[in-house]
């Protein structure tokens, strides 16, 4: 029953899927940023392109 207790009491699993959860936010935020980035710097060398043409 003491092993039972101290399992509930602990709560550094919680904490590293805490951590893990704000890493994966961050990494989908920056993967949402980098995307609309590359479109628009896309946009902008087909621009220069035509252009140039």
């Amino acid at each position: 029953m003491a092993k039972f207790l101290k399992l509930i009491r602990n709560n550094k699993g919680a904490t590293a899927i805490e951590y893990g959860l704000i890493a994966a936010l961050i990494a989908v935020a920056a993967i949402a940023a980098m995307t609309s980035v590359g479109s628009k710097l896309g946009d902008t060398f087909n621009n220069v392109s035509s252009d140039l043409s």
